[in-house]
């Protein structure tokens, strides 16, 4: 009776484990082992499984070297050489796996090994959730791809999206070792996709490449070829030159670059600085565009700073990569530049290092102290940064405020003025010289204004921009008392004082004021050489011709 009553409790707790099953819970088989036995000692709910054992579980293998079989519970403990195969590409192994059927979670401890493709996870703590396919670690983990290597304390790994997520203390270095690593990335939160081998940084991050440093709080690194996208406020670095934008693409196969938003990129080297909300750059050609507010800074004379502005600023280097390298710089459209002691305005400027030449074109005008002088082209020379000398042609005009009613004047074909320290000391005019100026007594009074005429004129300037004398090969003139100069003398023909145009500080240089209408230059025709054509010369050499055999005398 004992026997049989044994019996019928087996076979009823097989039922409700039969019941259990069929309402949809899949359960754990025993393929094989070389012993099998129970043991309460050890464990009165579990069989004890020793030698080549063999589990499985819906489309999942575990091997093992023993176990512990609850079956009542679905689950199993199993120890020594661990191996779990979960179809044809995902493998994971370890010391101890702990595993529950029911919720299909699968806790791997020490020595984990998870392969997926040519994916490698090790760490020392895996839980491995089949429900929703994700393995997490949280005791530091190592994962390593055909393009990458990365660690960190805590991660997880889905094989269905190969997307890997590391948080706290990532470091990736790419590529893997044992090659020689060309890339390294630190931050606390980042995600990996091993098949695109993209890594999205998130949380303050750095990015190095050996040559290029970057600091980003949202980006984005292919690491097959180094490309980058940036985004929250990202800033690249290189040799002492910085970039930083709201939006920051980096191309590294073609070395191109463009950056959007509130655009700073600052060279520490050569004391230079641009600002704007687009900039484009090909480091293989060293050609930039800036443009939308786009500010070129020159820091270089420390506090006096020069700011320009330009609807679109174009840089090129020629002779890139060799000892003779220069560079020219275009600004096209409302140009305006500021510096405490120059200021100027023109419609379109270059820049050559070469020379260090400044170029104006188009209603040029170029202010310093009180001075005033414009023309149809401005050259300014520099050294140092500072102006040497500013070379105006056609329609020149140097304008000196003496006070709200009275200007020192001078006109003429082209004009030289020469600088020392920032001040102007001499001006040259070449060509139809035309000059109104009021000479000061010993009490720097106004006494009278000299209007003088002649083809050659240079004016020196003494302390605070005073005329200290004139000199002319001859010249003819009239001096006129200051209380009687006619109205019409007053003022040369082409003067205009344009103070209203003039940048008044930094910010000024954005704000486009142009000329009022009927006060710029007039346009000059240029004359050039007729040229002949070829019928034009046949014809005319037959005239020669007929004209030399009409002169010639008959024998």
């Amino acid at each position: 009776m004992k026997l049989r009553s044994v019996i019928l409790s087996f076979w009823t707790a097989m039922l409700l484990s039969v019941s259990a099953w069929a309402e949809g819970e899949s359960r754990i088989y025993l393929l094989h082992s070389d012993r099998l036995f129970h043991d309460t000692r050890i464990d009165a709910k579990a069989q004890i499984l020793v030698g080549n054992v063999q589990f499985r579980h819906d489309d999942v293998l575990m091997y093992c070297d023993s176990a512990l079989f609850y079956e009542a519970s679905n689950s199993m403990d199993a120890f020594g050489n661990v191996r779990m195969h979960q179809g044809d590409t995902l493998t994971l192994t370890g010391d101890i796996l702990y595993y529950n059927g029911l919720d299909k979670l699968a806790r791997v401890r020490n020595n984990v090994v998870l392969v997926h493709g040519q994916t490698t996870l090790y760490t020392d703590s895996l839980d491995y959730d089949r429900l929703y396919n994700v393995g997490y670690f949280f005791e530091g983990g190592h994962l390593v791809t055909k393009d990458n290597d990365m660690t960190s304390d805590w991660g997880e790994y889905r094989p269905e999206t190969k997307v890997a997520v590391f948080n706290y203390n990532v470091h990736l270095v790419s590529p893997p070792p044992p090659q020689e690593v060309r890339t390294t990335l630190l931050t606390d939160t980042l995600y990996y996709n091993t098949v695109t081998s993209v890594a999205n940084a998130r949380g303050p991050s750095t990015i190095d490449d050996g040559a290029c440093h970057v600091y980003t709080e949202l980006g984005y690194l292919n690491t097959v070829n180094n490309n980058l996208t940036l985004l929250n406020r990202s800033e690249m670095s290189n040799n002492g030159k910085k970039i930083i934008g709201d939006s920051i693409v980096w191309n590294s196969v073609d070395s191109i670059g463009e950056v959007f938003g509130n655009v700073v990129y600052t060279d520490i080297l050569n004391r230079n600085a641009m600002t704007g909300h687009y900039c484009y750059y090909n480091d293989k050609t060293g050609y930039s565009l800036g443009t939308d507010s786009a500010c070129i800074i020159d820091f270089s004379q420390g506090p006096d700073s020069m700011y320009m502005h330009a609807d679109s600023i174009k840089m090129f280097t020629y002779n890139i990569n060799t000892d003779s390298v220069y560079r020219t710089m275009h600004a096209y459209n409302h140009v305006r530049m500021y510096r405490k002691d120059l200021q100027g305005v023109c419609d379109s400027l270059v820049y050559l290092t070469k020379d260090s030449m400044i170029i104006m074109y188009k209603d040029p005008i170029i202010w310093t102290g009180e001075q005033q002088l414009l023309g149809e082209e401005i050259q300014a020379f520099m050294n140092d940064s500072t102006v040497d000398s500013i070379y105006v042609l056609r329609q020149t005009l140097s304008c000196e405020k003496m006070d709200s009613l009275h200007f020192n004047q001078i006109a003429g074909q082209e004009m030289h003025s020469y600088m020392e320290n920032g001040e102007l000391k001499m001006t040259h005019v070449i060509g139809n010289a035309i000059a109104n100026y009021f000479p000061l007594d010993e009490d720097s009074m106004m006494v009278a204004m000299n209007h003088t005429e002649s083809t050659e004129m240079k004016m020196f300037m003494g302390d605070n921009r005073k005329i200290r004398r004139i000199w002319m090969p001859e010249a003819t003139g009239t001096f006129y008392p200051v209380t009687m100069i006619p109205a019409n003398m007053r003022f040369l023909e082409n003067f205009h004082w344009f103070d209203y145009v003039r940048p008044l500080n930094p910010k000024d240089i954005f704000v486009w004021r142009g000329k009022t209408k009927g006060t710029e230059l007039k346009a000059t025709t240029k004359r050039h050489a007729p040229l002949q054509n070829l019928k034009e010369i046949g014809k005319n050499h037959g005239n020669v011709q007929n004209t030399r055999a009409k002169t010639l005398p008959s024998r």
